[in-house]
Order: C-alpha cells, then sequence, then structure tokens
C-alpha cells in the first residue's frame, strides 16, 4: 500500500505548518488530496503540525453535507475503510487552484468540496 503522503508532501505541509505557527494564521493552497474510493470522504490537506506530525489541517468533507476546516490524524485518516473496504487513497494528479480558504467558501455553499474553478 502507497503511503498517504510523499516525502515532498509532507516536506511542503510541514513548511506550511511552521509558517502558520509563526504567523499565528495563514492561508495555504492544499497541498494533498485524499478520498474514499468507495464513499463520499475527501479530505484537501494544506499543513502538518511541527510538533505532531501525525495532525494535519485542512478541509475535512465526511460526505454528510458540512464540509469543515480542521485537524485531523493521518495514521487515523489511513485506517479508515470505505463501504466496500477500500483504503483512502491519494490522487495522484492533484494540483491544488486556489487557497484552503477559498476552497471551504466555495465547499460551505455547495455543502461539499467543489474542485471546479
Amino acid at each position: 500500500m502507497k503511503p498517504l503522503l510523499t516525502n515532498e508532501q509532507r516536506l511542503k505541509m510541514m513548511e506550511n505548518g511552521i509558517e502558520s505557527q509563526e504567523n499565528h494564521a495563514c492561508n495555504h493552497w492544499p497541498v494533498v488530496k485524499l478520498f474514499t474510493p468507495d464513499a463520499g470522504c475527501t479530505w484537501l490537506l494544506s499543513e502538518l503540525d511541527p510538533e505532531e506530525p501525525d495532525i494535519a489541517f485542512g478541509l475535512c468533507d465526511l460526505g454528510l453535507g458540512f464540509p469543515e476546516l480542521g485537524y485531523v490524524s493521518i495514521s487515523e485518516i489511513a485506517r479508515l475503510r470505505g463501504n466496500l473496504g477500500l483504503p483512502v487513497e491519494r490522487e495522484l494528479g492533484f494540483k491544488a487552484t486556489k487557497s484552503l480558504l477559498e476552497y471551504s467558501k466555495e465547499a460551505h455553499d455547495a455543502g461539499r468540496i467543489v474542485e471546479k474553478n
């Protein structure tokens, strides 16, 4: 099974986490998109906590119509399975087109993460 984060993504997310700590707030672009192929869950993650590198920050959509910004455990996401028992996957071709707050505003209005410009 492939790791949920590549080394490059992990480093970028850690840099973003350090910057957020130093500035007390940032609006980074998502670095990685994770999803359940057999359920409606999606995560757009932008940073890792430098003191707790298993904790990520991002936009979390559990498919219930209420996406929200928050903190999640990477190891807990890795243990999740969808309706058919499939593990969470990383979208290999994901490229963010806007900031996390922009994704969040659109997701709030739509009740789900929207990726179109």
